[in-house]
């Protein structure tokens, strides 16, 4: 026994479902369509650990022979397209019902009881992009001091300040707020405080961004881990996804590199157990802004992390790559988009050039870290672990 340690490329999606037309995003292919428009990426240790091997990524143009990794795609089973979903199916649990989303802005009963809570009235409610809503009532705002709320394709309640104008904790205190509300009737899937400030004259958003979820309605695999006596290690967004429910360390990222660092503290560690890291920026500062050439840097800033990670594993750690939905930065709107996610998986003691195949469900890779930890597999999901030992 000894450590599982599972990187989230939040939105890293590898081309349609076969029901992505049911979703509009028939043809979505995040990584595909990257690599086309920039043209190539420098992403040897990818390339090494086999994402170009698995079937239908990039037209087979990044294959290699012999790779070192194990290699292969999943399906989706929940419904849904978004983070919530996705991480909680990778963590076993299969969401039948999306969760509801907003697209003509959050109800008038609603928005009037909330606005009672807080003492204030808000501004916004609509959905939008969080960098463009902060310009376009960042003024009014920062001179009445009512929050700007706003929402987006994904069951999220979002709520920005000037944190001159409502101090972070005060903001933190207001989202808590709503989340409390947002359930039943008004059921919302996140609320996320989204801080800003204005730096040389322009207002910025920064890294305290705070998620705060529904609980899961089940025992995941995190709950599994931490009941075994092993160690649960959350970075970044993993506490927020999960409501901590499960975890024995939580700790906050502002950005992917800061992730890679607090994966390879926690792989520093002495201690068996799991590491689930969520790395974001992929997701949020390109994928939702539709910008592939600074997503296709993501990547590469990634792929040249990986070589640490895989140093630092010891003799039977396992590494494995995933992603929890896609958002392809090429097509219309800023919505996540229903597609297949990567698997890539290494390990020092482990198979190399395995082909896992098509998965059926997200869940394969909780119910391989189940058995590699020795705990109580989900519900859904099949290991894959006997195919790589």
């Amino acid at each position: 026994m000894s450590k599982v340690i599972l990187l989230i490329t939040d939105s890293l999606g590898v081309g349609e479902l076969p029901d992505a037309k049911e979703y509009g995003d028939k043809g979505a292919d995040t990584f595909g369509h990257i690599l086309e428009e920039c043209g190539s990426l420098n992403i040897p240790h990818l390339v090494k650990l086999g994402i170009g091997n698995i079937k239908g990524v990039a037209g087979g143009k990044l294959a290699i022979e012999n790779p070192i990794g194990c290699y292969g795609k999943m399906s989706e089973l929940s419904r849904g397209k978004d983070t919530t979903t996705g991480h909680w199916e990778i963590a076993g649990l299969k969401t039948e019902v999306p969760f509801k989303t907003y697209p003509d802005g959050f109800p008038k009963e609603f928005m009037e009881d909330y606005e009672k809570a807080i003492g204030i009235e808000c501004l916004g409610n609509y959905p939008a992009s969080g960098t463009a809503i902060i310009e376009e009532l960042g003024p009014e705002h920062e001179e009445t001091g009512k929050p700007i709320v706003y929402t987006s394709a994904d069951s999220v309640f979002q709520i920005a300040a000037n944190t001159d104008v409502i101090p972070l904790e005060r903001l933190y205190e207001i989202c808590a707020i709503a989340r409390k509300m947002l359930v039943g009737k008004w059921a919302c899937g996140r609320v996320i405080a989204r801080p800003y400030v204005i730096k040389n004259g322009q207002r910025e958003r920064t890294s305290d961004r705070r998620d705060y979820a529904v609980t899961p309605p089940e025992e995941t695999i995190l709950d599994f881990v931490s009941q075994a006596g092993l160690e649960m290690y959350g970075v970044g967004k993993i506490g927020d996804i999960f409501n901590q429910k499960g975890l024995t360390t939580s700790v906050h990222t502002v950005s992917n590199m800061d992730g890679i660092d607090k994966t390879l503290e926690a792989m520093s560690k002495d201690f068996d157990g799991f590491i689930f890291t969520n790395l974001v920026d992929f997701d949020s500062k390109y994928g939702h802004r539709r910008n592939p050439e600074g997503y296709g840097k993501c990547i590469e800033e990634f792929d040249r992390r990986l070589p640490e990670v895989m140093d630092a594993l010891a003799e039977d750690d396992i590494l494995m790559i995933t992603a929890d939905h896609g958002n392809d930065p090429t097509v219309e709107g800023t919505d996540h988009t229903r597609e297949y996610v990567p698997v890539l998986v290494y390990g020092k003691s482990l198979k190399q050039g395995v082909d896992l195949g098509i998965r059926e469900s997200f869940a394969d890779v909780g119910a391989t870290v189940c058995e590699a930890l020795g705990v109580k597999a989900p519900k859904i999901g099949r290991s894959f672990l006997k195919d790589i030992r």
